[in-house]
């Protein structure tokens, strides 16, 4: 299926039950980049606006640029009251943007779906001078038994699952080859995250590789889920041990 599409049919999903991002990481992308509400943020991959929304509410001028349809629309809808939101079908390696207008370009778990050459190149030309590209994931912690028993599931009943964030490779080498001269500043912040058993099944239905209605795993997928949330859940809620993680630099 082409990366594009691969969200059709689930921007409702993705949207009521994709988490944000951490105060702290806000609080250090914006330090971090001496970021004031003059400068102009363009958030690539935006999807249905999770974290386009958080710069907003932070007063950025934010150009998001998505290409799936059904995603875009979704944000449109939540985010059109902002004067400062400018919504761009446009992708990650043809972003429509005016070149060496943007002080920052960020990109919220969306880099692993990315020509990351093409997308270099353009960062290139929309960024101004010395600015920055930042690139961050809320990813699942490995170390928990309830992430690994999750991705067991996935394996089973998920024909696409290459791993949760598309198995994207957290090896040090990728983003060197991305980042200028192979330097940049990687941090890691926690962000736990908790859900009653519908956000729970949400969150797993969201996913690009889970099954939809109309496919013969949706109702064992749910079922599947549905044990793993009695398994470990206490008081009706669920804690997915989570990690954000930040790679910000020139390119």
């Amino acid at each position: 299926m082409e990366t594009t599409n691969k969200f059709t049919g689930k921007a409702d999903t993705y949207s009521k039950y994709r988490p944000n991002y951490p105060t702290e990481y806000m609080n250090y992308l914006i330090s971090s980049n001496q970021l004031t509400s003059n400068h102009i943020i363009a958030d690539i991959g935006s999807g249905t606006g999770v974290f386009t929304q958080q710069l907003l509410d932070r007063n950025f001028k934010v150009f998001a640029v998505e290409p799936n349809r059904d995603m875009r629309t979704i944000a449109e809808k939540a985010l059109n009251s902002y004067s400062s939101f400018i919504s761009i079908q446009g992708t990650a390696e043809n972003t429509g943007i005016q070149s060496s207008s943007i002080d920052l370009a960020t990109v919220a778990q969306a880099f692993h779906w990315f020509d990351k050459d093409k997308f270099k190149l353009e960062c290139q030309r929309i960024l101004k001078p010395n600015s920055n590209v930042a690139l961050v994931w809320n990813s699942r912690d490995s170390s928990s038994l309830l992430v690994n028993e999750n991705a067991e599931v996935c394996k089973q009943l998920c024909s696409g699952f290459k791993g949760f964030s598309g198995g994207i490779d957290e090896t040090p080498d990728i983003y060197k080859d991305f980042f200028k001269d192979g330097k940049y500043e990687y941090e890691v912040f926690r962000h736990d995250l908790e859900f009653n058993l519908e956000g729970f099944v949400g969150r797993n239905l969201s996913a690009s590789y889970a099954p939809k209605p109309t496919d013969a795993n949706y109702n064992p997928f749910i079922e599947a889920v549905t044990e793993l949330f009695i398994k470990y859940s206490s008081d009706n809620m669920i804690v997915i041990p989570n990690i954000t993680r930040s790679y910000i630099g020139n390119v």
